[in-house]
C-alpha cells in the first residue's frame, strides 16, 4: 500500500509500561501502564495536541514518539521510517529531525553557559555545517524568536522566564526539525507571557511549516494551537478529533467534564455547554480496573462498563470516541 506522504508521525500500538520493584522475595511483578496500546497520526505542518489530567500518560507517549522513553511495545514510523528499533549512530543522526520544547525555561538550560552556545550545542553535537554557518544559523535563529544578536554573549540567569523559553524555542528550531513536541512549553509562565510564547510559536508554524505534537493540561492553550487533538485517560485515547469536533461536539463523558471546567470564553456565543461534574480520582496505573477505565468517575457508568473495555471507534469525519454510551 502507498505511503501517504501527508502524514509525518505514527504511532501505532504505542505501549509504555515500567516496571516496579517488588516487595519481598515472593511479591508479584506488578508494572505501571503509563500508556497502553496508543495509536494516532500527525499531519504535515499541523499541530496535535495531547491533553488530560497529571498521569494520563500524555507526556510519556510524546517522549516515546521521539524515542526519549524506551517503548514496550508498539510502532512509531517518521516519514515512513520506522524508528521504533533505531539505535547508535543511526538514532543519533535521525534525532536532528526531531526536538523538543521542554517545559520549565528556568531549569532546561545550563546555568553556566552563554545562551549563543546553548543554541548552537545542538549544530556542534549533530555536526551540521561549518563554524562560519553554525554563527549565522545562531544568529537568524535568535532574530526569529525575537532576540537580539548580542543577547548571545548573556547567561540564562540574565533572562526573564519568556526570554528563557524563546532561547529554548531556538534551540528547538537549530537543526530544522522535521517534528517538535511542545512539552507544557507555557505552564511555567505568566498568563501575559504565555500568550506571547503561543503566538511566537504560531508564527513559526505558519512561516517555516512547523509540525507540533503538542502536550498540554490546558484547553484553552490547546484551543488556540491544536488543529487536531486526542483526549488521554489512565494512558488510553478516549477521544480524537479536530479542534471544532472536540470544543464544538464532544462526545465523551471525561471530554466534556474537562471542556465543563474550562472558562466560558471558550466556546461559541452560540453554544450551549452542558456541565459535567467529576468526583474522585483516577484509579492507580498499577492496578488497571477492568472494563472501562473511566467507569468509577463516571455520571453514565452501567454494569456493562465493567466488563467491556471500550474500544475507539469512528464516529464520522475522523471523530474518534471509546464509549459504549455514546
Amino acid at each position: 500500500m502507498a505511503r501517504d506522504e501527508r502524514i509525518l508521525l505514527r504511532a501505532d500500538g504505542l505501549t509504555v509500561h515500567f516496571p516496579v520493584k517488588k516487595r519481598g522475595f515472593r511479591g508479584e511483578r506488578k508494572v505501571v501502564h503509563a500508556v497502553d496500546g496508543v495509536s494516532f497520526e500527525v499531519r504535515r505542518g499541523t499541530a496535535f495536541g495531547l491533553v488530560g489530567e497529571s498521569g494520563s500518560g500524555k507526556t510519556t507517549t510524546a517522549l516515546a514518539c521521539v524515542r526519549l522513553v524506551d517503548r514496550t511495545a508498539g510502532q512509531i514510523t517518521l516519514d515512513g521510517t520506522d524508528i521504533s528499533s533505531l539505535d547508535g549512530e543511526e538514532l543519533r543522526q535521525f534525532r536532528r529531525r526531531m526536538q523538543i520544547i521542554f517545559q520549565d525555561p528556568f531549569s532546561s538550560l545550563n546555568p553556566r553557559e552563554r545562551v549563543g552556545a546553548i543554541v548552537r550545542r545542538p549544530l556542534d553535537l549533530l555536526k551540521i555545517g561549518t563554524k562560519s554557518e553554525r554563527r549565522e544559523r545562531v544568529d537568524e535563529l535568535f532574530r526569529l524568536v525575537g532576540l537580539r544578536a548580542e543577547h548571545q554573549h548573556l547567561f540564562p540567569h540574565q533572562f526573564s522566564g519568556g526570554q528563557r523559553q524563546r532561547i529554548g524555542v531556538a534551540r528547538a528550531l537549530a537543526s530544522e526539525p522535521d517534528l517538535i513536541v511542545c512539552d507544557e512549553p507555557v505552564s511555567a509562565l505568566d498568563v501575559a507571557i504565555q500568550a506571547q510564547i503561543l503566538n511566537l510559536l504560531m508564527r513559526l508554524k505558519a512561516d517555516l511549516g512547523l509540525t507540533y505534537l503538542f502536550i498540554s493540561h490546558d484547553l484553552g492553550v490547546v484551543q488556540h494551537v491544536c488543529d487536531e487533538i486526542a483526549v488521554m485517560y489512565l494512558g488510553k485515547i478516549v477521544e480524537q478529533g479536530s479542534r471544532k469536533q472536540i470544543f464544538s461536539d464532544p462526545l465523551h463523558p471525561y471530554t466534556r467534564a474537562l471542556i465543563s471546567s474550562v472558562p466560558s470564553a471558550l466556546i461559541g456565543p452560540d453554544e450551549e455547554r452542558e456541565e459535567l461534574r467529576l468526583s474522585g480520582e483516577p484509579p492507580s496505573p498499577i492496578d488497571v480496573p477492568k472494563g472501562c477505565r473511566f467507569r468509577g468517575r463516571c455520571p453514565l457508568a452501567t454494569t456493562e462498563c465493567a466488563e467491556l473495555e471500550p474500544e475507539l471507534l469512528p464516529r464520522g469525519d475522523g471523530h474518534r470516541v471509546a464509549c459504549i454510551h455514546v
